[in-house]
């Protein structure tokens, strides 16, 4: 399906821009190029959380592009910063628009730790997709916590969404199953499946994972045909940390930004991106059923390097 352009994006990464990004911009007014223009900018990018690795990579990309395309004004170094930043999120097999089809089954697994808002995205993605003319179920497969089914409840009856659950301390395969199973007497073109965000130990949460997979491929061979991951952007590096232990259990296909409005730690994306190569399908711009806004890497590269 194709989304639609960006709205409202400046404000969500107004707090990223004006903490950094804004004096990134204006480095690049002054007249000539020198060493210590590449020096503050490394500088810069390294307190927006960009990282030693990637930060290192932006500037010597942007400065390989300064020189062959012989470039001697701040206004061109700027654009040629630009669009290695948008390289980064839109490298090939990085970006993509999430396919969701009419008159097939999609099954989307959900994945995460606790305090991300996991359960808030679920219900902002059936609710965008639902406007968009899919067919939605939620499946209620964190079952370790009654509070997490609960809120899965309300959250589907905002969206207007149906949620299949069993009660709390239930096998999430069988929730998962049964879910299923609805699905396909509905004739639904979308189950979203929440897991659970903490278990007894990161060993756990990961074969639970692994276990819903392997109900849903006896459905069918093909599920889920995508495994989004929702990371906080307010934990800066700490979202890579977190994307690196769930793209080896869970083989992820998407990831979902929330929070990007109330940080000024944006700048992690670009690492997150260019080390797993794993689209954003989404950015969490707000605490309401539709501040869900779909990812495009040149509108979010120009709303961070936008003039204040």
């Amino acid at each position: 399906m194709v989304f639609e352009r960006v709205r409202g994006l400046g404000g969500a990464v107004r707090r990223t821009r004006e903490a950094v990004f804004s004096q990134v911009a204006d480095l690049f007014d002054r007249r000539q190029l020198d060493e210590g223009l590449w020096e503050e900018l490394e500088e810069l990018l390294i307190r927006a959380d960009v990282g030693v690795s990637t930060t290192a990579y932006i500037i010597e990309q942007t400065r390989v592009r300064v020189q062959q395309e012989r470039i001697r004004d701040g206004e061109g170094a700027k654009n040629a910063l630009k669009q290695v930043l948008i390289g980064i999120l839109d490298a090939e097999g990085a970006y993509g628009a999430m396919d969701v089809p009419t008159g097939q089954l999609t099954t989307i697994l959900v994945v995460g730790v606790n305090g991300v808002g996991k359960t808030t995205s679920i219900a902002k993605l059936a609710h965008f997709l639902k406007e968009r003319g899919r067919d939605c179920l939620i499946a209620a497969a964190d079952t370790f916590r009654a509070a997490a089914i609960d809120q899965l409840r309300i959250w589907g009856e905002r969206a207007g969404v149906p949620v299949i659950s069993h009660q709390p301390g239930a096998d999430p395969g069988a929730v998962v199953f049964d879910a299923w199973q609805a699905a396909r007497a509905r004739a639904a073109d979308v189950l979203i499946v929440d897991t659970a965000g903490r278990l007894h130990t990161k060993f756990n949460l990961m074969e639970e994972l692994r276990k819903i997979r392997r109900v849903l491929e006896k459905q069918d061979p093909a599920a889920p045909q995508e495994t989004i991951l929702v990371l906080d952007a307010t934990t800066g590096q700490n979202a890579l940390v977190q994307a690196r232990e769930f793209q080896k259990a869970a083989g992820l296909t998407g990831l979902i930004i929330t929070k990007i409005d109330g940080t000024a730690k944006g700048g992690a994306i670009f690492p997150i991106v260019r080390e797993l190569k794993v689209p954003i399908y989404f950015l969490g711009t707000g605490e309401q059923i539709d501040d869900l806004a779909p990812f495009q890497p040149r509108a979010f590269v120009e709303a961070l390097l936008a003039p204040e």
